[in-house]
């Protein structure tokens, strides 16, 4: 056919693969087939670089935690010499308390024998004004001689000089008293003024410490979450570097493959021919096996051989040509003219406007396979109904 006729093929081709472009594509995004080289790399340092981030995250927040714990260090010595201070002042508030009592107790016991010394004072009054006691005439006149007199004075005298001198130390210790209290009810009142006020420093103190403790908890599960992210991406990293190292031994392995006018091929791969098999179909299984696993490209394999992807007959025409069945790639339209009509005994390409497949030596090569188990190979499965079978001849 001529160019014009091809390329208006090849559109129709492309055109109907896209479907089962849009398929692969979404499979690939999410892990269900084999990712390529370029995409595991920049997998790999887009985790790294997430994974630096994490680290950096974690140490930012690990400062934050010393800060708190120096904050928590510094609270509670405050607290201790607070608390110091405070057992000081409540000694001393017990002393004070205790002088208090005694000075009370004292008080107590001067005001009853001021009462006793009242109450005798009163007795002896009613004594000698019951009993007519003698005035001073009246013991003169009544005495027995001058040293009769003088010692009935004298005893008169030291009575009332006795009297009066109870009387008086009471009411001095009275006093005394009185002002004991009232400057240790004064010294009361400022320690309680003063404990108060370590009590309040203290709080606020305790406060303080509360508040630390608790914004570190919360610094420690954050930090501890943030590890826990960290330790999904570097699983999530190892993988992919498993990945990656996987792929560059396959790739090292291909590149020791044969080349064949611009063919590669893995004689190694998952597909092996059966005993018996034509040379042909292990090389079409060979070149099949290099390319089983590279993602699907629209339009790949038909401009060259040599492509990162191909399509569901350009990936036809790579494996045919291995074998010198193909000389270029043909669309899925050209291979419903290509070839020997009918089944092969050990190929069959199955083709029409939208899509081509075939079937080696009882294995599907099939990029809806691709999509499905993430390598073009499988065994069944394959679509008969509305295709054109072709093989080629004496295959």
């Amino acid at each position: 056919m001529n160019a014009a006729i091809r390329n208006r093929s090849i559109t129709r081709s492309l055109t109907a693969c896209a479907a089962a472009a849009a398929v692969t594509a979404a499979l690939l995004g999410s892990g269900l087939t084999a990712s390529s080289s370029g995409d595991l790399q920049g997998q790999i340092a887009s985790n790294q670089s997430a994974a630096d981030a994490l680290k950096s995250a974690i140490a930012a927040e690990t400062a934050r935690i010393q800060a708190t714990s120096n904050g928590l260090a510094d609270a509670q010595q405050r607290l201790s010499v607070i608390q110091g201070t405070l057992a000081a002042r409540e000694a001393e508030l017990i002393r004070v308390q205790n002088r208090l009592m005694a000075a009370r107790n004292h008080l107590v016991e001067l005001e009853n024998r001021l009462q006793q010394s009242s109450r005798a004072l009163a007795t002896n009054l009613v004594a000698s004004y019951e009993s007519s006691q003698p005035d001073v005439v009246t013991v003169i006149l009544e005495s027995h001689g001058f040293s009769d007199l003088l010692e009935k004075m004298s005893f008169m005298s030291r009575v009332g000089h006795q009297d009066a001198t109870i009387v008086g130390n009471t009411r001095a210790a009275r006093k005394a008293v009185a002002a004991q209290a009232n400057s240790l009810a004064s010294i009361e009142a400022r320690d309680r003024a003063l404990t108060d006020q370590v009590l309040a420093q203290r709080n606020q103190v305790a406060a303080l410490q509360g508040a630390l403790l608790n914004q570190k908890i919360a610094e420690l599960g954050s930090r501890a979450s943030t590890a826990s992210r960290l330790d999904q991406v570097n699983s999530k990293l190892k993988s992919l570097e498993a990945q990656a190292a996987a792929q560059a031994a396959a790739a090292a392995k291909a590149a020791q493959s044969m080349v064949v006018g611009g063919i590669a091929t893995n004689a190694g791969g998952m597909v092996q021919p059966p005993p018996g098999a034509p040379a042909a179909i292990g090389q079409v299984m060979a070149a099949g096996n290099a390319i089983a696993t590279l993602p699907y490209i629209w339009g790949g394999g038909h401009g060259s051989f040599q492509a990162n992807g191909y399509d569901c007959s350009g990936s036809v025409s790579y494996a045919l040509a291995a074998a010198g069945l193909l000389s270029s790639p043909l669309d899925s339209t050209g291979f419903e003219s290509w070839g020997d009509p009918g089944p092969g005994r050990w190929i069959t390409v199955y083709a029409n406007a939208g899509h081509a497949w075939m079937e080696v030596a009882g294995w599907r090569f099939d990029t809806v396979a691709l999509a499905e188990g993430g390598t073009r190979w499988s065994q069944g499965g394959g679509e008969f109904s509305g295709f054109v079978a072709r093989h080629p001849p004496g295959l």
